[in-house]
């Protein structure tokens, strides 16, 4: 409960110097009889009504306290908010391709510090819908533009190489870029976004990077692409199976190269921004970047509605005012 107005408080004050200065001038004048010893009186017990002589004055002085309260107006409050939000639709489009088991970044990889980093950024979005497709050789859907985290996170725990996932090896840009477009096409909302992960160049699909390009485009998909890891020679881990049937790694030598050229022109012609992650804590920061120039938009609209509960300190107020007049009056009448 809150006063609507608080100044009314201060009649207190000159009540409490009332009060005070009334008792100490009844205490001045109370009549006084002479008697040779008190010894007998202090025997008597007082009365009822002499122990209530106060009452009438207790009860005004109350009855006026409510009124003050009264005149303060205390009210109740009942607040509604309304929030109108304006999410954002966004696919994650990861490559999954046996080079991004190269372990030049933590925790172990490429594939699983992005697979973090995703997860990072999906516990910190809260009214969009987010989509994830993945692709090597091929492109697949894991899940479609959903508001269950919960089952994006856990889809994205699941993701393995495209050799422990026995799909088809290489990186089909066109064909994950054409994939995860056309995820978004019925979007309704204003903004589409696709984040695509990669670290090689295309080698691999039916469709080209550019006629996925064009797709983006043509359902005004704003790109963020992202190229992951360092180009030049490098070591990719290789798995098999000893004689007793133990997994054995090795590794192979391997050429690492981003197409940047392309993922540059697939941010520039969607309105997007190119990065290039080559440790685990440039990606990091390239999802924050990513995270503060999407914002959901957010209208909140705020109700308060008062509701005056005055009338039973002003009733109550009068009642012992009145009460507090009459008995001054009447029985607690003081004489002389």
């Amino acid at each position: 409960m809150t006063y609507h107005s608080l100044w009314a408080f201060w009649f207190l004050l000159p009540l409490v110097l009332i009060l005070a200065w009334t008792l100490w001038n009844r205490k001045k004048k109370t009549p006084t009889l002479q008697f040779g010893s008190v010894a007998l009186l202090k025997t008597v017990t007082p009365s009822l009504r002499t122990r209530l002589m106060n009452l009438p004055t207790f009860l005004k002085a109350l009855g006026i306290v409510l009124a003050i309260m009264a005149l303060a107006r205390p009210q109740t409050m009942n607040t509604k908010i309304k929030k109108n939000v304006e999410g954002i639709d966004i696919v994650i489009c990861l490559d999954v391709s046996d080079s991004m088991l190269i372990e030049d970044m933590k925790p172990l990889n490429r594939l699983e510090s992005a697979k973090d980093t995703i997860k990072k950024f999906i516990e910190g979005r809260s009214s969009d819908r987010i989509g994830l497709v993945v692709f090597a050789g091929e492109s697949f859907t894991l899940v479609p533009p959903t508001l269950d985290y919960q089952l994006i996170i856990q889809r994205v725990g699941e993701i393995t190489s495209a050799s422990s996932a026995k799909i088809k090896d290489g990186t089909a840009l066109g064909v994950s870029m054409a994939n995860a477009a056309g995820r978004l096409k019925d979007s309704q909302a204003k903004s589409r976004v696709m984040i695509f992960m990669t670290d090689g160049e295309n080698n691999s699909g039916t469709i080209d990077p550019e006629t996925g390009l064009e797709i983006a485009k043509g359902y005004g998909i704003k790109v963020y692409s992202i190229g992951i890891g360092k180009d030049g020679p490098t070591r990719i881990p290789v798995y098999s199976r000893d004689i007793f049937g133990q997994k054995v790694k090795t590794y192979q030598p391997f050429e690492s190269t981003v197409n940047e050229e392309l993922l540059e022109r697939m941010a520039k012609d969607t309105g997007g921004k190119y990065y290039r992650a080559t440790n685990e804590g440039a990606l990091q920061r390239i999802f924050n970047d990513i995270d503060n120039l999407e914002k959901t938009k957010i209208d909140v609209n705020k109700f308060t509605n008062y509701t005056e509960q005055f009338p039973p300190y002003l009733v109550m107020g009068i009642i012992l005012y009145l009460a507090g007049l009459l008995l001054g009056r009447s029985w607690l009448r003081r004489v002389p």
